[in-house]
C-alpha cells in the first residue's frame, strides 16, 4: 500500500438526500449554514421561537437564489420535519430552546455548533465555564433520546453568507460518541464546496473546541479576518 493510500480517509454516507433543520436559523450563523446547505441541494428548515420571524429569514435566502428548498417554521415544527438538525441558538437559551424540545429532537441526530463565549472591556473574548464541560455535552445530557455530535463551531458567520465566496476553506472538526453520528456529520460538513469534516475525538473533547472560538476571534480582530482551521496531513 502505497502512502497516498494510506492517507485517503474511509468512505462517508452518502448524505445528499437528508433533510436539514436549524434552530436558531435567523441568527447570522444559523441563517449562513442554511444559506449554504440550500445551495448544496438539500431542504432546509429554519427554526425559530416565532414562525414569522423564521419565514423573513427563509423569505430572504429564497429570493437571494431562485429555486433553494427553504422555509420556516416554529422551532417544533422544524425539528420534526428534520433528518438531521443543528443547534445555532445563543449560548444564554441553550438549555431551555433544548429542554423544550426534547421530545422532538429524540431519535434524531442533533449537531451542536454553540460556543459558550463571553465579552469583557479590556478581556476580550473569553470561554465561559459550562457545568456539564461544554455545550455538546450540556445537549447530550439534555437530549438522552437523540445522537448528539459537535460542529461548526469555527465557520465565520459573514462568510457563509456573503454570495461573492463561493468556497468556504477550511476544516470542520467534528466529535460524538457515535461512529454513524460524526460519518454523517462529516459528510454534511462536505457537502458545502471546499469544506471538509475531520472527525476530532468524543464528546468530552467539545470543551477546548468550543473555547478555541474566542481565540480566533482575537485573531480576526487583530488582524481584520475571518480565519478558519486546517488541519494538515489527514
Amino acid at each position: 500500500m502505497t502512502e497516498q493510500q494510506q492517507k485517503t480517509p474511509y468512505d462517508l454516507p452518502d448524505v445528499s438526500g437528508l433533510s436539514i433543520g436549524i434552530l436558531g436559523g435567523t441568527g447570522d450563523q444559523g441563517k449562513g449554514l442554511a444559506r449554504r446547505f440550500a445551495l448544496a441541494g438539500h431542504r432546509v428548515t429554519i427554526g425559530s421561537r416565532k414562525a414569522e420571524r423564521a419565514q423573513e429569514a427563509a423569505d430572504d435566502l429564497a429570493g437571494e437564489h431562485d429555486g433553494l428548498s427553504v422555509s420556516g417554521a416554529e422551532n417544533p415544527v422544524a425539528a420534526g420535519r428534520s433528518d438531521i438538525v443543528i443547534v445555532a441558538v445563543p449560548w444564554e437559551g441553550h438549555k431551555a430552546t433544548l429542554e423544550s424540545l426534547r421530545d422532538d429532537l429524540a431519535g434524531r441526530v442533533v449537531v451542536d455548533c454553540v460556543n459558550p463565549i463571553g465579552f469583557e472591556k479590556g478581556k476580550g473574548a473569553f470561554a465561559l465555564p459550562v457545568e456539564e464541560g461544554s455545550a455538546a455535552e450540556q445537549a447530550a445530557a439534555v437530549l438522552t433520546g437523540s445522537r448528539v455530535v459537535a460542529a461548526f463551531h469555527h465557520v465565520s458567520a459573514k462568510l457563509l453568507l456573503d454570495p461573492g465566496v463561493g468556497e468556504m476553506e477550511l476544516d470542520v472538526l467534528v466529535l460524538g460518541n457515535d461512529r454513524e453520528a460524526t460519518d454523517l456529520v462529516q459528510a454534511l460538513a462536505g457537502r458545502i464546496p471546499g469544506m471538509r469534516g475531520v472527525y476530532g475525538g468524543r464528546l468530552h473533547n467539545a470543551g477546548q473546541i468550543e473555547a478555541f472560538t474566542a481565540n480566533l476571534i482575537s485573531i480576526n480582530r487583530r488582524y481584520k479576518a475571518h480565519a478558519g482551521l486546517r488541519i494538515t496531513d489527514v
